[in-house]
């Protein structure tokens, strides 16, 4: 017999109740859920240590490079620039100590932005983060202008006092101080990057003067801004949500890459202790956060390997200083491996392999490429030929029916002295080679080509209508040092039409 209507009409409505409530519950909670979520302001605590100390010296002597770097000589030839590194643009060089590149060798610094890549990259399946934590110059100037803001305002607690407290005279000078200081390091940062595209002394005099190009003035407010914008305002947000490093990383590692890690197996189970207490059956973490008010990044190291996590090892300084304290041994947060901390709870003991199939692959694309680079600039020419034959006007008859080509010849003297060259042209029998402005020598021409600098010869060949064969015909066109008999050759072609 069926059910009462009543009680399946009340049974109906209490579902249909549920769902309603479930639907609004739903509907509210993806009203509330939002993409964006407000900064919340972290305030890492000074430590005292070995990899603290070993950032000061890493900070120290990048900044030190890149303010004065520019300011440094090195001699070359007449009238070539004694800055050891200048991106010259008006020049068309780029120089680097005793290295000179032209715009047609690009592929030298194609060359020496693969051995930095494959330099990172082994360094990260070595060590993980290592060059985020240390070298980065995001971390480099947030380092800095954390320096200076706990130099003004105080440590952690009295900087989050401070911004507590209600806006009084105190605070306002501070946070002018501070701000001003900033501003002046962007301004150092923006003037020193200005440094390496012009001759240091020349340009920062003619920027106070007001005589310096435009663009000077214009990479030197953008990078003032962003340095101050970066390292005094977003920092760790960079890291996180602006570069790309944190999601590559992921690739490059393994279970056997050296990290900051919190060692599980032997912090858990942790919870706080009291002097004398016994630490049978327990952990050697006492829940302190030590680790965690000392991370620039704001993250807790103890809930294993994060995206946020940058490896600057502050947290090992701190958890260090809190286990001497109590009594306990140092190495709690240590550089380990998800591999060791395995071997440990399976009863094993923990090793390192450094010698991996990925370490393998990224040494040897190191050396791979730092070999080629090296025999490509000890092998690199100090002359080049470039020949370009008028399209405008492919050929010319004459008078007496002989038809002449015309050709812009550019000798490239990558030396740093005048050199002489004899260009000779070989081809159909009844040639004769003519240049504007040169006398030719047994139908060859001797010019002279300034050093560090190209040399533009515009040149001509006529045939005789007795030579003429076919309407393109090969030549070619070689030039050599008639000192050094060092040689470039350049093939090309004669037109002379339909005969």
């Amino acid at each position: 017999m069926d059910a009462d209507p009543a009680s399946r009409s009340g049974k109906s409505v209490g579902r249909t109740g549920d769902i309603e409530r479930f639907e609004v519950e739903a509907i509210n909670a993806a009203e509330t859920r939002t993409l964006y979520s407000a900064r919340t302001q972290i305030y890492p605590k000074r430590v005292q240590g070995v990899f603290r100390k070993l950032k000061w010296f890493i900070l120290a002597a990048t900044l030190g490079l890149y303010y004065l770097l520019p300011w440094v000589r090195w001699p070359r030839g007449v009238n070539e620039p004694d800055q050891a590194i200048l991106v010259d643009f008006a020049g068309r060089r780029f120089y680097f100590f005793f290295i000179e590149i032209w715009p047609d060798e690009l592929y030298y610094l194609t060359g020496l932005l693969v051995i930095a890549a494959m330099g990172i990259f082994l360094s990260s399946a070595l060590f993980g983060r290592v060059w985020c934590g240390y070298s980065c110059p995001q971390t480099v100037w947030t380092d800095l202008f954390v320096a200076v803001e706990r130099f003004i305002e105080g440590d952690r607690n009295k900087r989050i006092k401070l911004d507590r407290a209600p806006w009084s005279f105190d605070k306002i000078r501070k946070k002018t101080a501070k701000h001003l200081i900033w501003i002046l390091i962007g301004m150092a940062t923006g003037g020193a990057w200005i440094l390496y595209f012009h001759d240091a002394p020349t340009i920062a005099r003619d920027f106070l003067r007001g005589e310096a190009p435009f663009t000077a003035y214009f990479f030197f407010a953008l990078l003032t801004l962003t340095t101050y914008i970066f390292a005094g305002s977003l920092r760790e947000q960079v890291c996180t949500y602006m570069c790309p490093w944190p999601r590559i990383q992921a690739a490059l590692t393994d279970e056997e890459t050296l990290e900051v890690t919190y060692k599980k197996d032997r912090g858990e189970p942790r919870g706080a202790h009291k002097k004398g207490d016994s630490w049978d059956g327990r952990g050697d973490c006492v829940s302190c956060r030590a680790c965690v008010v000392a991370c620039p990044m704001g993250i807790d190291i103890r809930d294993g390997a994060q995206l946020e996590c940058i490896n600057c090892a502050l947290c090992i300084d701190a958890c260090d200083e809190i286990m001497v304290k109590v009594g306990r041994p140092t190495g709690l947060i240590a550089y380990d491996t998800d591999a060791n901390m395995a071997r440990r709870e399976a009863g094993s003991a923990p090793t390192i392999k450094i010698f991996r199939p990925r370490v393998f692959v990224y040494a040897g694309a190191l050396l791979l490429t730092a070999f080629v680079m090296v025999a490509a600039m000890s092998s690199r020419a100090t002359m080049n030929v470039n020949v370009l034959r008028d399209r405008s006007l492919p050929f010319v008859m004459l008078s007496d029916g002989s038809v002449r080509n015309a050709y812009t010849v550019k000798i490239v003297n990558r030396d740093n002295v005048e050199r002489i060259f004899q260009i000779d042209v070989d081809g159909p029998e009844g040639m004769a080679v003519t240049a504007i402005g040169e006398k030719p020598v047994e139908n060859a021409l001797e010019v002279a080509a300034a050093g560090d600098a190209v040399r533009s010869l515009r040149m001509f060949i006529t045939m005789t209508p007795e030579a003429l064969g076919s309407a393109s015909m090969p030549v070619t066109i070689s030039v050599s040092d008639i000192e050094t008999g060092e040689e470039a050759v350049n093939s090309t072609v004669f037109l002379s039409g339909d005969r």
